[in-house]
């Protein structure tokens, strides 16, 4: 089972804030009448005796040293940035396996955590953008892909690996290549809206997509990945308890946010292979 971390985020700071609270309303007045009544009552005061009527339950203190840290995390990742790590190669050779990347999670409009409900309208995605989404078949579950049609768009995928929009093909352009999964990958250079990124086509793939052809409902996204023959995306998705005609696509409402920059990379997280900062820098 996974956990919903900004659910737990969430109830943590209302914990601790309610300590706080708690403590501020009720408890510290007490104690402050408990050292006045003693101080009253003798006269020298015991400090040690002092100090006991003075200290703070320790559930209360913990939920007070908590509270602002908490509070400043679940503000930071509900409403600017939420970071994340790349567990598959889907987005080569934009993103690797193990790269730690940083999301912006107001680029597309402020969203209620947990909820997920956008309150205040930002910006939508535009083609071309890397977005993190959660999956429409398991909503648990975040996916990163690059964004390819917009509401209204025709999207065709080739048997031959060519991708229309509107009619249009994408011009590619061959910079090089690289050993495949069965033989040898291709890079292209690749431009959607003003985004200029590579992507990755295995030349001797076992199986070749059918020539298929999409319509992008209102409120609804097509993502593919980078790695082209290596991807699970909008191209592949089939679950019989969508309609057909939203198979495939990520609707408006499973948008996390707009992925901007690499920090850190580690492929594999143990002291024999320590983190690399190499590929540090801006998602194009």
């Amino acid at each position: 089972m996974s956990l919903n971390f900004p659910l737990l985020l969430v109830i943590a700071v209302f914990v601790c804030g309610l300590l706080a609270l708690l403590d501020l309303l009720f408890l510290a007045p007490r104690r402050r009448a408990a050292i006045n009544s003693y101080q009253g009552s003798v006269s020298q005061a015991d400090m040690v005796v002092v100090e006991k009527l003075n200290k703070e339950p320790l559930l209360v203190e913990y939920g007070k040293s908590f509270f602002p840290v908490l509070f400043i995390v679940l503000v930071l990742r509900s409403f600017l940035v939420e970071p994340f790590q790349i567990p598959s190669g889907s987005m080569k050779p934009t993103l690797d396996v193990g790269d730690f990347i940083l999301v912006n999670k107001f680029s597309y409009g402020i969203r209620l955590p947990v909820i997920d409900k956008k309150i205040i309208e930002v910006g939508d995605p535009q083609r071309g953008d890397v977005m993190v989404f959660r999956y429409p078949s398991d909503p648990n579950v975040n996916y990163i892909k690059r964004v390819v049609g917009l509401p209204g768009d025709q999207i065709r995928y080739t048997a031959d690996k060519r991708l229309f929009v509107n009619g249009e093909s994408i011009a590619e352009q061959l910079v090089g290549s690289e050993p495949g999964t069965l033989g040898s990958a291709e890079l292209y250079k690749e431009k959607l809206g003003i985004a200029e990124h590579l992507i990755r086509k295995e030349m001797s793939r076992y199986r070749a997509a059918p020539d298929r052809s999409w319509t992008v409902p209102a409120g609804h996204y097509f993502m593919m990945g980078d790695n082209r023959d290596n991807s699970n995306d909008s191209r592949y998705w089939d679950d019989p308890s969508i309609p057909k005609n939203l198979l495939g696509m990520v609707p408006d409402k499973n948008i996390v946010g707009k992925a901007f920059a690499v920090w850190m990379s580690w492929p594999e997280p143990k002291l024999s292979h320590l983190p690399n900062f190499s590929r540090v820098g801006l998602i194009k």
